[in-house]
């Protein structure tokens, strides 16, 4: 199989490092896939994803501790802290706690750096396989500017995809699904670096089909390169097209700049990403931008904003708050399941229009109907519309309107659809002729 015959529509998940930053513990992944199996996985959501730092010992927030010693195995590939994730302990690694997951029937996934740690370097240790040791494969000069645990691997160097093949094999003994490899989609791609390059994305794609395991390849941060479009689709099922997003509204009207740029690109299998959805409970343990602990500032209007322009544009979907403090209003907003419909089986997500503070977007069902979004991103209500011809209707025949977000049929309507839009609000409607 290619990496594109899984993921075929956009993941859906909840990944820890909103609310927990690079300290999340076991107990706290458990939780989260108890609650997504019991009150999610019937809509669409499948993925639990462990980030950053599992194997760091002494993580307490999202702040990352330079130069500490790691757990690690002999073939000098890092391992889970057994304090944080107990399940783990006796080399077991994270078999114990993907198999419960999947009993749950769910998906399990694991955040890494791209590269080989540096105290694997420093002590010369091994590569399983091979009489290559790591400071051969490692380019010391190759390093990730905000944490310090790994160099970047040299992809001429002998042994190196040997080292891949080592580690992705691990995972897939261990059972994971679902890898997001870090410090990778802006840094592969930077001219004026010369040890970053294609090599290191190159070498995991092989490394994930020869393990024997199909697992979801997702890489950060971004922003990705609209014109490295073809090696991401060739190596990637999704690749993060924006740098950390947060619950600020300045970030999330930029996305719509965003999503312009990468309108056209995803295919069954390949998917520009959005980021994570910072809803809910999130910052339990976090020191980003100065927050804590809180819950998403984003207003209701805005949350219904950022879920209506993922879905239609098809971005992978990562819940960050933690599941188990999620409201009603939270949940809603998750498991609508025509809007989550409009997100499997929506194609050709286009910007129709734009205006000074207004977007109208659409997209068409695989069973010929047709999304239409209207956004306000200004700071007062607006009256918005949209032609019919404008959606290759004829405006004298009616079509039959349905409002998804209230999950309301509106009738018939010829001529034009036209409503009242809040301020940094949406609507969302399903036209079928």
């Amino acid at each position: 199989m290619k990496h594109i015959d899984w993921a075929l529509t956009p993941p859906m998940g909840w990944n820890s490092w909103d609310c927990y930053g690079a300290s999340v513990t076991e107990a706290e992944i458990r939780g989260n896939a108890e609650y997504m199996a019991a009150h999610m996985l019937s809509y669409g959501w499948e993925y639990i994803v462990c980030d950053i730092q599992w194997y760091e010992p002494g993580a307490i927030s999202s702040a990352y501790r330079p130069f500490v010693p790691l757990e690690m195995d002999e073939y000098s590939r890092l391992i889970p802290a057994p304090n944080r994730f107990p399940s783990s302990a006796g080399g077991k690694g994270f078999k114990p706690l993907a198999d419960d997951i999947h009993s749950l029937g769910l998906k399990f996934g694991i955040h890494i750096l791209r590269g080989i740690p540096r105290q694997a370097v420093h002590r010369d240790t091994p590569i399983l396989g091979t009489t290559v040791t790591a400071r051969e494969i490692a380019h010391p000069f190759s390093v990730c500017s905000w944490n310090t645990d790994m160099y970047g691997v040299n992809p001429q160097a002998r042994g190196a995809q040997a080292y891949y093949n080592s580690l992705f094999d691990l995972y897939a003994s261990w059972g994971v699904d679902y890898v997001k490899v870090d410090d990778i989609c802006t840094t592969a791609y930077h001219p004026t670096d010369p040890y970053a390059g294609k090599g290191e994305i190159e070498m995991i794609r092989r490394a994930i089909d020869q393990c024997g395991r199909p697992m979801v390849l997702s890489l950060s941060p971004g922003p990705a390169l609209p014109e490295q479009a073809d090696h991401l689709r060739a190596n990637a099922n999704m690749w993060r097209m924006t740098g950390d997003l947060w619950d600020e509204w300045a970030q999330l009207a930029d996305m719509f700049e965003r999503c312009q740029k990468w309108q056209g690109v995803s295919r069954p299998g390949c998917w520009p990403d959005c980021d994570m959805l910072p809803l809910g409970h999130i910052g339990i343990r976090s020191v980003e931008h100065g927050m804590g602990d809180r819950q998403t500032r984003l207003s209701h209007e805005e949350q219904r904003t950022m879920m209506t322009l993922f879905c239609i544009f098809r971005s992978p979907l990562m819940m960050g708050g933690e599941l188990r403090d999620n409201d009603d209003w939270t949940l809603s907003l998750l498991t609508n399941p025509e809007v989550l419909r409009m997100l499997r089986h929506g194609d050709g997500a286009r910007e129709l229009s734009r205006g000074a503070s207004s977007l109208i977007w659409t997209s068409t069902d695989e069973d010929g109907g047709i999304y239409l979004a209207f956004f306000n991103t200004g700071t007062t209500d607006a009256v918005l519309e949209c032609p019919l011809p404008a959606l290759g209707l004829n405006a004298s025949v009616p079509v039959a309107a349905r409002d998804l977000w209230a999950q309301k049929d509106l009738g018939s309507i010829t001529g034009s659809i036209h409503c009242t839009v809040p301020y940094h609000g949406c609507r969302l409607f399903f036209l079928r002729r």
